[in-house]
């Protein structure tokens, strides 16, 4: 089989890298950085990007393409899963109106309490002076969601009531999100450790992946700015199995009676963020219509199975025959970003030291090749990856390895699993 991923970060690079392994796949066109598919077995570049959902039907019909995967959100909530599809390609990623879960957070808290999904309580606003009239009724710290799209940035835990104020006014006034933050939801803070819990779903059931845990901060002990996701680690030990039994009963099994009741046509990756405070009590943050990013980096080297069979068993809504095997015991990923991330994205730097490393997987995602040398292009750089019989090994694995890399103005956390 020819396949085409949409999307050019290092989670789609994993994508890629993963495919090609089946014996099935022919070839994978990828659009992510040439330096990262110049070697790669079966992975040929395309150009078009993300593009449009023109653009991929064409390209589909020019180079006889037999499945589409589609990586981020902003193509999801587009609709451009429905128009391959309609096109009569088959495309692994959710309809537009399963992406509404992740494209309009009103939308999903809507959906979450309609369908008894443990969720924090909610008021969403589309007039500043009323949102700000009701942040003063609360006491801090405050939550504010950009209701749209915002990259995996759009939201701010504000610790006084002038912080919170200035949120509302950079979301909905000076638009810092564009459109997405015209209009906010303004949420219940909720004390607690975070944890990502990933699943492939057909529309009629789902199969759940190893729990992981995102870092979003971009320095060490969680601190300084919000970012896109500064590593993670897998599987997360403060998440039970009696977690993951109410998770699955009262979270997921609830989102397919809900996607049914709706008539969503759901073919792809459902995304839980979920929330475990001090009591033990389990509540949901958000829903993501795709796979995450840097999670997928983690997760996809864990398991054994063929990916191109898992995609196609959602396709034709046979995954409850899918039985989920895996490799490893655990994984650490660990983002390298430039300098002057996440202000703004950096290009140019020479980055050496990739052909030294041996025991980690290297996702691109910010890179270039000029001349042959590979050079950073982008804010979030590049993806390492190890995996261990427990987190203390991978976490030695991926470290020692990073030490081999280097790059003018490279950071990243040192505190990824500890």
């Amino acid at each position: 089989m020819k396949v085409l991923i949409i999307g050019s970060g290092a989670r789609e690079h994993a994508f890629a890298w993963k495919l090609a392994q089946s014996p099935q796949c022919e070839r994978v066109y990828s659009s992510v950085s040439a330096a990262a598919i110049t070697t790669a077995d079966k992975i040929q570049r395309n150009i078009f990007g993300t593009g449009t959902a023109d653009k991929a039907i064409n390209f589909c019909k020019s180079n006889k393409i037999d499945l589409v995967v589609i990586g981020p959100e902003a193509p999801l909530a587009a609709g451009m899963a429905d128009d391959l599809r309609a096109a009569g390609i088959k495309t692994f990623g959710a309809s537009a109106a399963g992406a509404r879960l992740e494209s309009s957070k009103e939308y999903s808290k809507q959906f979450m309490q309609k369908y008894n999904i443990p969720t924090a309580s909610y008021k969403s606003f589309t007039v500043l002076p009323e949102a700000s009239e009701y942040v003063k009724t609360l006491t801090p710290p405050v939550v504010i969601k950009a209701d749209g799209l915002a990259a995996g940035k759009g939201v701010s835990i504000c610790a006084t009531t002038e912080e919170a104020q200035k949120t509302l006014r950079d979301f909905m006034a000076v638009a810092v999100f564009g459109e997405s933050g015209r209009k906010v939801v303004i949420e219940e803070f909720l004390e607690g450790r975070e944890a990502s819990i990933i699943a492939f779903c057909d529309g009629d059931t789902y199969k759940t992946l190893p729990v992981s845990r995102d870092h979003k901060r971009l320095l060490d002990g969680n601190s300084g700015p919000n970012t896109g996701g500064m590593g993670v680690y897998s599987p997360v030990a403060d998440i039970t199995a009696q977690d993951l039994d109410f998770i699955k009963t009262n979270v997921f099994d609830n989102f397919i009676k809900g996607i049914k009741a709706e008539g969503i046509d759901y073919r792809g990756i459902i995304y839980a963020g979920i929330m475990k405070g001090p009591d033990g009590k389990i509540n949901v943050l958000e829903f993501n219509a795709r796979s995450g990013d840097p999670e997928t980096q983690a997760i996809l080297p864990l398991i054994k199975n063929d990916l191109l069979e898992i995609i196609l068993a959602c396709l034709d809504k046979k995954l409850a025959e899918v039985n989920l095997d895996f490799d490893a015991a655990a994984s650490v990923c660990v983002t390298l970003a430039g300098g002057d991330y996440p202000q703004s994205a950096s290009k140019g730097a020479e980055i050496t030291g990739l052909d030294n490393v041996r025991d980690a997987l290297v996702f691109h995602a910010g890179t270039q090749i000029v001349n042959g040398k590979i050079y950073t292009n982008g804010g979030r750089v590049l993806s390492v990856v190890a995996a261990g019989e427990n987190i203390e090994a991978a976490r030695a694995k991926v470290y020692a390895e990073i030490a081999k890399i280097n790059f003018e103005g490279m950071q990243y956390r040192k505190d990824i699993g500890e």
